[in-house]
C-alpha cells in the first residue's frame, strides 16, 4: 500500500486521469493485490476500494448482457469488468460496449480506459445503495459514456441517456436490447 501513497504525494500529477493511471499501475504491480479475488477500484485520492467477489448470478448476468450486446451491435466489443478512469478514481463497470475507434483512442497500457465506453452497464447486487449507483452513473457520463444501464437483481433493465435526465424506455444505441434478462 505504501507504493500507492508514494504516487499520491508526487506533484507531477496535474490531472485525475494521469494520477489514476499511475496509481492503477502500482496496484497491478503489487503482489498483495494480485492474490486477491476481490473487485478493486480506487477513489479520487488513490485509496483502494474493495468489494467481495459477486454472487455467481451476478457474473452470469454480466455474461448474458455481454453476449446480447455482441449479437446486437456491430463495430465494437462487449467486455466485462472494465476499469475506467473517472474524476473520482478508477471504477469498474460490470459490462460495457465500446466501439473500435473509441477503444483505440482511450486504451492505456495499464489496462484502464481513459474515456468511458459508449455503453456502461451495472448489474445491481442487494448490497448496492441508490447513492452508489447514482454516483457511478454520473461518473460514467462525466467520463464520456453515452448510455448507462442498470440491470436489477430480477433482470429488469433501466436505460439512461447522456442527453436526457430521466430513465429512457429503451437504449438508443442498441434499441433491440431486451427489457428483461432472463438468464436462460
Amino acid at each position: 500500500m505504501s507504493a500507492v501513497l508514494e504516487v499520491a504525494n508526487r506533484p507531477e500529477f496535474q490531472d485525475q486521469t494521469t494520477f489514476n493511471l499511475a496509481v492503477w499501475e502500482k496496484i497491478l504491480a503489487d503482489p498483495f493485490y494480485a492474490r486477491l479475488e476481490h473487485r478493486i477500484e480506487t477513489n479520487a485520492h488513490g485509496q483502494v476500494l474493495m468489494s467481495p467477489p459477486p454472487h455467481y448470478n451476478h457474473g452470469e448476468t454480466q455474461t448474458d448482457i455481454a453476449l446480447l450486446l455482441t449479437q446486437l451491435m456491430t463495430g465494437g466489443r462487449a467486455l466485462t469488468e472494465c476499469p475506467i478512469s473517472t474524476s473520482r478514481g478508477v471504477r469498474a463497470a460490470d459490462t460495457v460496449w465500446i466501439s473500435y475507434p473509441r477503444r483505440q483512442q482511450c486504451r492505456h497500457s495499464s489496462g484502464v480506459l481513459t474515456r468511458a465506453p459508449e455503453i456502461c452497464v451495472e448489474v445491481l447486487s442487494p448490497s448496492n445503495t441508490t447513492n452508489e449507483m447514482l454516483e457511478k452513473k454520473a461518473l460514467y457520463f462525466e467520463a464520456g459514456a453515452e448510455e448507462v444501464w442498470f440491470c436489477s437483481v430480477e433482470g429488469e433493465m433501466a436505460f439512461y441517456l447522456a442527453t436526457a435526465p430521466d430513465q429512457a424506455a429503451r437504449s438508443l444505441l442498441c434499441p433491440d436490447f431486451p427489457l428483461v434478462i432472463t438468464g436462460d
